[in-house]
């Protein structure tokens, strides 16, 4: 500033007692820039709810952006007309999150279906076979831990032959089991594993601490975009080898989840992402959309809603990173809803428990959509709407709809 200008003082919003040189200057569109909430929060007591510390002074940065996709997931997402698909990437149920924030959300009916890493699923077992898992140090000597049967994610500690090996081999059990000789998609493997799950939490005596358990009762079909990438994917295999008729196809849950978001948005309604970290569950759960428009050729225009939870940049180029942005090009999400698409940058196991929370508080229960028992009805209407916008024809000849 020139140093024969007076430094302005405060002054009103009209200007009036701003400086003359202040007074002159156009800035036709000042108000509108700061036409944003005043930071200025009240001192924190302790004694304020978690939704209202959320409201209130998550006002900048990645907790505005918190804040922000909160909002999001309560005042527009919770609408009785969206479906909401939800993908969890990293180790949330060995942490707890499966029986703190994934399973509540389920019951409330918050997702209508879910795409997650093998291994969320996998480890989602221990509880239902009420299993301990337990609160470790990511200071330890692995060495040691081998050495005494232990096996370390991270800070969180898992007995390896009384808790891993345990699990797989009842999971084997399973898997050996008359309903599962055959060909399926992996939502039905889950569903399946998920009765299986019910019972041992009622044997167990323990309450609403699986994921798959509580997906099976509220009909969420659970799929994994890697069913070989984990140890259920391992013990699949490994009774294979024994003669074992279970055959996961991978075809079945591209064409499931493609036809829920079809469906979704042909029923009037909008459709929702919720993304917990990246990787492939992400991918899998945005490539719906390509699939509608570049695959099956018809005219769509990507997701309503997009809230992604993660610690990945954008400029290494992973999928983890890419933006809601960048996804519109992809025809992944509406460009005309980039307003209604957050991006926080942070840790899940801070911002899950969070989120489910202020739901949780600040909306009531939604009627479950049970999408798993709609999958041969939407289905059926995917096909039909393909072979309608395309001179294509049954390889056999056959009626497509009659199938």
């Amino acid at each position: 500033m020139p140093k024969n200008r007076e430094t302005p003082r405060r002054y009103r919003e009209d200007l009036s007692e701003a400086p003359d040189w202040l007074k002159k200057k156009k800035c036709p569109q000042r108000d509108q820039y700061l036409s944003g909430k005043r930071i200025l929060p009240k001192n924190l007591t302790g004694k304020e709810k978690l939704a209202d510390l959320v409201d209130q002074t998550f006002l900048a940065y990645n907790s505005a952006r918190l804040k922000e996709g909160c909002q999001l997931f309560v005042e527009k997402m919770l609408q009785p007309e969206v479906t909401i698909g939800m993908s969890l990437s990293g180790a949330l149920t060995p942490a707890g999150l499966g029986c703190s924030s994934i399973v509540p959300l389920i019951k409330a009916g918050f997702v209508d279906w879910i795409v997650a890493t093998g291994a969320n699923l996998y480890h989602d077992l221990h509880f239902a076979l009420n299993y301990p898992v337990h609160v470790g140090s990511f200071k330890m000597d692995d060495t040691e831990l081998r050495n005494n049967d232990i096996v370390r994610v991270y800070d969180v500690l898992l007995g390896y032959s009384d808790c891993l090996m345990a699990t797989d081999e009842v999971l084997r059990g399973i898997l050996v089991q008359p309903e599962f000789q055959k060909e399926m998609g992996t939502a039905e493997l889950h569903y399946l594993l998920g009765k299986y799950a019910a019972e041992w939490e009622r044997k167990a005596g323990v309450k609403d601490v699986s994921v798959m358990a509580a997906a099976y009762r509220a009909g969420v079909p659970c799929y994994t975009s890697s069913p070989g990438d984990s140890t259920i994917g391992m013990n699949v295999a490994g009774v294979e080898l024994r003669g074992n008729k279970l055959r996961l196809n991978p075809a079945i849950d591209v064409n499931e989840t493609t036809a829920f978001v079809l469906a979704a948005k042909r029923s009037g309604g909008q459709s929702a992402v919720v993304l917990w970290g990246g990787g492939s569950p992400k991918n899998f759960m945005l490539q719906t959309e390509p699939q509608i428009q570049e695959v099956l050729r018809i005219k769509e225009f990507g997701q309503d809603y997009f809230l992604q939870v993660t610690d990945a940049r954008p400029d290494t180029g992973g999928l983890s990173g890419a933006t809601p942005s960048e996804a519109v090009s992809w025809g992944k999400v509406d460009p005309d809803r980039l307003p209604d698409a957050v991006v926080c940058y942070t840790d899940t196991t801070i911002a899950l428990p969070i989120l489910t929370h202020y739901a949780l508080a600040r909306h009531k229960p939604r009627k479950l959509r049970r999408l798993y028992d709609q999958r041969a009805q939407m289905m059926q209407a995917l096909t039909r709407e393909y072979f309608a916008h395309n001179k294509v024809k049954m390889l056999d000849g056959s009626d497509p709809i009659l199938r």
